[in-house]
C-alpha cells in the first residue's frame, strides 16, 4: 500500500522528524510513501514560513532511500500552495528543482487565509465558495507543473455550515482542463480527522470526476504525525471501488504507475 501524501519536519507545520514517519510507515506495512513538503509562498501568516532548503531536502530523502532500502520505497514530493498571483514564482521553482511527484493546492483565496477564516468574512457561503472554485479554476488553466489536485474542496473544511450549492459545474470546468492533460485529483483522508463527514474530496465530486472520464486518484493520509498515516485506507479503497476506480496511482519521476485496487484489498 502508498501513502502519497506524508509530511515531516521540513513542513512549518509538522515537527515529526522524516525516520518517526519512515517507520510508522513500515509498522503499518506500507510499500512506498511520498514526502510532499508545503511550499506556499506569500503564506498570509508570518508564523507559518512554508519553504524548506531543496538541497538539505534532497540529500535527507536521498539518506532515507539508502537507510531504508529493502523496507518501504520513500519518494521525494511536494505540496505547493498556488494563488494566482504567485504562479510564476512556481514556474522557476519547478525549472530548477526535480521532484518524483507535484500535489497543487490552494490553501490561500484571494490572499487570504482559510485556516483561521479572513477569507470567509463579509462574505455569504456560496460567495466564499464560488470565488475559491475561480481562483483554482484559474491556476490550473495558468499553471502546469504538477500531477494532482490536493484536496479539491478542502474550502469546505473550514466552514461550519452546509452549502447547498455543490458547485459541480465549477468543478466540471476544472476537470475539464486537468483531465486531458494527464493529470489527477487526490482522496486526501485526512477530511473525516478534521470533522468532515468524509475525505475530500467528497463522495459526490468523486463520482463528478469518474464521469468527467478522470482516471488518476492517489491516496493521501496528509499525515502530520506518525498515527495519520494511511488514515481510513482501506475504507476510502473500498469507496473507490464503488465509485467505479479499478486503480489508484502513484508517480515516479512525475510518471504515473496504475496499481489496481482489488489487489489492494
Amino acid at each position: 500500500m502508498f501513502d502519497y501524501h506524508v509530511h515531516s519536519s521540513f513542513s512549518a507545520d509538522c515537527p515529526v522528524p522524516m525516520e518517526e514517519m519512515i517507520e510508522a510507515a513500515i509498522q503499518k506495512g506500507l510499500t512506498k510513501i511520498c514526502f510532499t513538503e508545503h511550499i506556499d509562498y506569500d503564506y498570509p501568516y508570518e508564523d507559518f514560513i512554508f519553504d524548506f532548503d531543496k538541497q538539505q531536502y534532497t540529500q535527507k530523502i536521498k539518506d532515507m532511500q539508502q537507510q531504508y532500502e529493502g523496507r518501504i520505497r520513500i519518494q521525494k514530493g511536494v505540496e505547493i500552495g498556488v494563488q494566482p498571483h504567485i504562479l510564476d514564482q512556481y514556474k522557476v521553482l519547478m525549472d530548477k528543482e526535480t521532484f518524483d511527484f507535484i500535489i497543487c493546492s490552494m490553501h490561500t483565496v484571494e490572499k487570504k487565509g482559510l485556516h483561521f477564516g479572513e477569507f470567509f468574512e463579509n462574505k455569504t457561503l456560496e460567495e466564499s465558495y464560488g470565488i475559491y472554485y475561480g481562483e483554482l479554476l484559474y491556476c490550473v488553466q495558468n499553471y502546469k507543473q504538477f500531477n494532482i489536485l490536493g484536496h479539491a474542496d478542502l474550502v469546505k473544511r473550514y466552514t461550519k455550515q452546509h452549502c447547498d450549492n455543490p458547485f459541480h459545474d465549477e468543478l466540471r470546468e476544472i476537470f475539464k482542463v486537468i483531465i486531458p492533460e494527464g493529470k489527477g485529483i487526490e482522496l486526501n483522508t485526512s477530511g473525516v480527522r478534521y470533522g468532515l463527514s468524509n475525505g475530500m474530496p467528497s463522495d459526490d465530486i468523486l463520482k463528478l470526476y469518474k464521469q468527467s472520464g478522470g482516471e488518476i486518484i492517489t491516496l493521501g493520509s496528509d499525515a502530520h504525525k506518525p498515527d495519520d498515516i494511511a488514515f481510513q485506507f482501506r475504507e476510502s479503497l473500498q469507496l473507490l471501488q464503488s465509485v467505479g476506480f479499478d486503480y489508484i496511482t502513484t508517480f515516479e519521476e512525475q510518471r504515473p504507475e496504475f496499481h489496481a485496487i482489488s489487489r489492494l484489498l
